[in-house]
């Protein structure tokens, strides 16, 4: 009799403890709720029970009692995403792409210091850029390319130290390149496709040692390539063409063993670096890039 009545409580115990993990601050909800609201959740093609506990819903991913992961891609979100996101605390990745969301930024988006993907590509969403990049220490992702944002890359987004993917391609962004971009070390993919972004390249690319992709196909930019990315060792994608430069011949040392993609307006260096239409496997324009990825 004792051995059940402690193997009752055990159960009611365990089963307590669950329940508890489970649960996420009501400020988190609530903000979920909100965002629900904001974004026409009842037109969504996965819908939200908001009845039901929220790690059972569609793209909402919860750990040690928090909200980790918000996914909901290719999910037709219309509106705005709301103020307020920085309640999700533990959020470490955001993936909204492939939706029509429109509107500004949250304010306290980038004040998310856990965030490791943000993935908003392929929506409509407008406004500038923000200022400040400060928070973002464990950042390693930033995509929002095919969406309306105007004006200049602020010079604060050299302030992520984790950054490997930087896409801001297919917006109206404008301006020179910040010169703190060469802060980015870890950079992998920089793509800034099809833009209205000017002027010379003032930026020590030769920094960037870990650059695979660099596409700046399709700006206004002009004058010399800069000589330092003729170092880079690691690049496989290169698109250069569609822009005013006046010499690309800072290119010719340029490593080229790992290149799978070259592309420019110079025609000798095309054929030196030998990545003819046959050879090419890679789109331009990274609206079809795999929405699925983490």
């Amino acid at each position: 009799m004792k051995n059940n009545i402690k193997q009752t409580c055990l159960f009611i115990l365990l089963a307590c403890s669950v329940l508890v993990q489970a649960q996420i601050p009501a400020s988190e909800k609530q903000y979920l709720i909100e965002f629900n609201q904001s974004t026409v959740g009842e037109q969504w093609q996965q819908k939200w029970d908001l009845t039901a506990d929220p790690s059972s819903w569609h793209g909402v991913e919860v750990a040690d009692g928090h909200v980790v992961g918000l996914k909901l891609y290719r999910n037709n979100l219309t509106g705005a995403i709301p103020d307020g996101i920085s309640a999700l605390t533990h959020l470490k990745s955001l993936n909204l792409a492939f939706n029509v969301l429109e509107g500004n930024l949250p304010k306290d988006l980038f004040s998310l210091e856990n965030l490791i993907s943000l993935r908003l590509e392929m929506n409509k969403i407008s406004g500038t850029l923000p200022q400040e990049y400060s928070k973002m220490k464990q950042l390693e992702e930033l995509s929002m390319f095919n969406n309306l944002f105007q004006g200049e890359i602020p010079e604060g987004i050299g302030e992520i130290p984790n950054l490997k993917t930087l896409n801001l391609s297919s917006n109206y962004l404008e301006g020179n390149l910040p010169r703190s971009l060469e802060n980015l070390q870890k950079l992998e993919r920089l793509e800034l496709f099809g833009n209205k972004l000017a002027g010379e390249i003032e930026v020590d690319l030769g920094r960037l040692v870990n650059l695979r992709e660099l596409i700046l196909s399709y700006n206004q930019f002009e004058g010399d390539m800069p000589s330092g990315m003729a170092t880079l060792s690691n690049l496989e994608f290169v698109q250069l063409q569609g822009n005013d430069f006046r010499s690309l011949n800072s290119l010719l040392r340029m490593q080229s063993t790992k290149l799978a993609v070259f592309d420019s307006d110079d025609e000798f260096l095309n054929m030196k670096f030998g990545t003819g239409e046959a050879n090419r496997t890679r789109i331009v324009d990274t609206k079809y890039e795999d929405v699925k990825r983490n």
